[in-house]
């Protein structure tokens, strides 16, 4: 996906001032990440006719260390999400393997959201979200972590509901613990979860509200088309995020 001049305007404004003689302006820059993240090349192979690679690996380098694509994915989906009544929002996981080019990274950049399993490397993105389109938080760990403890920890970093009425907490059986469900219900959510078939005392499922936990699948599958993101060739966690947060920010232009 490249963005048009219409599209990058409602971002520009976010993106750091440029000052002085500088030969990229920030939609060219923007627009050669998103073909990056889009069709998984190497910087290196990154078409001439948007400049040099280095020049641009750089300026996103600079970009997700300082928070600054963080910052234009917030105020987007924070404008998307007054926008929409929400009903119910989703937990859930997947998995990203990671090409031998991602691993390996120096020690002085501390320990990485790489681990290994029957699968190989992999990396694991946990997120929540509001629709098949709306993402409300998420988080990186080893691929072998566990569901149930990150996703503790996103949905009470997230706080309660923000709307009146009920909001239904969605969640597959990996999130059926008592844990996740008593800090649901703390927060103010209707945890919506099957329960494990051996539990003695098993709860009866919402099956008509259950069956929205699909659009969390449909955007992971949306997040996935991009190739980046489906394969992790990044040796930091700061580099792949930065990706991944690409992806979403695109992906929120796309429905404006």
């Amino acid at each position: 996906m490249q963005l048009t001049r219409e599209q990058f305007e409602q971002i520009a404004p976010l993106l750091p001032r440029q000052r002085g003689n500088v030969r990229l302006d920030n939609f060219e820059v923007v627009n050669a990440i998103l073909y990056v993240a889009a069709n998984g090349c190497k910087w290196r192979a990154l078409p001439s006719h948007y400049g040099p690679w280095h020049s641009i690996y750089t300026r996103m380098s600079r970009w997700a260390k300082s928070g600054v694509l963080d910052a234009v994915f917030e105020r987007l989906q924070r404008q998307r999400l007054m926008q929409v009544r929400i009903e119910a929002v989703s937990l859930d996981s997947t998995i990203m393997k990671v090409h031998p080019d991602g691993t390996g990274a120096p020690e002085k950049n501390g320990p990485q959201a790489i681990g290994k399993s029957r699968g190989g490397w992999s990396t694991k993105l946990h997120l929540v979200a509001a629709s098949a389109c709306d993402v409300v938080t998420w988080s990186l760990t080893p691929g072998q972590a566990a569901d149930g403890p990150e996703g503790r920890r996103l949905i009470e970093a997230m706080g309660g509901p923000h709307e009146a009425g009920e909001v239904a907490l969605l969640m597959d059986s990996a999130y059926e613990g008592d844990a996740t469900r008593e800090l649901a219900q703390q927060l103010g959510f209707v945890p919506v979860v099957p329960p494990n078939p051996q539990r003695k005392q098993p709860w009866t499922l919402d099956k008509e509200r259950y069956r929205r936990r699909n659009e969390v699948e449909r955007l992971f599958r949306r997040l996935k088309a991009w190739r980046r993101v489906f394969t992790r060739y990044d040796k930091t966690d700061v580099m792949f995020a930065a990706f991944i947060t690409v992806a979403f920010i695109a992906e929120v232009l796309r429905l404006r």
